[in-house]
């Protein structure tokens, strides 16, 4: 928490990964008093979907459920909240605070037969993408490294 309020206090990004399904469902509480300082919060499809279900969001729908973490309340006004879901296969979702369009990034396909492993994919999406944040990248550039950096690490045998 207090590097949390300190990045809101001295405008420095802070990025949050949902890491777990069991995250949002067995310590909503303290995740919960981290959401005001999120910039970036970053999940995929079943952690998402743990996320709703725990704050009862009555919905499954990856996007209304990206924009209900965009949108909720923020302790740092100088800058949006972006909310990032991604879906294995399916396109990466991204949401912005206030903002009604919900956007989709198609993944870069990968030959099946080049999947070795998707453990750590989860990841090294969220390593490239933040590469790409501090690199001070257009976000469109940021989840393409987030992508490519995944298609690398699922080549992989275990995460590297």
């Amino acid at each position: 928490m207090e590097l949390a309020k300190e990045a809101a206090a001295k405008n420095k990004i802070f990025i949050l990964s949902l890491a777990a399904p069991f995250i949002p469902q067995f310590f909503k509480d303290p995740l919960d008093e981290t959401a005001p300082y999120w910039d970036y919060v970053i999940g995929n499809e079943t952690e998402a979907a743990a996320y709703a279900e725990s704050h009862g969001l009555g919905t499954t729908d990856l996007k209304e459920i990206a924009k209900a973490l965009a949108n909720l309340p923020k302790a740092n006004p100088q800058r949006k909240r972006v909310a990032i879901i991604t879906h294995g296969t399916e396109p990466t979702i991204v949401a912005v605070q206030g903002e009604d369009e919900v956007k989709e990034y198609p993944v870069h396909e990968i030959p099946k037969e080049e999947i070795c492993d998707t453990n750590g994919a989860g990841d090294a999406f969220a390593g490239g993408l933040c590469a790409g944040i501090v690199e001070g990248r257009p976000l469109a550039d940021c989840i393409d490294m987030g992508q490519w950096l995944a298609r690398l690490s699922i080549r992989e045998l275990g995460p590297s």
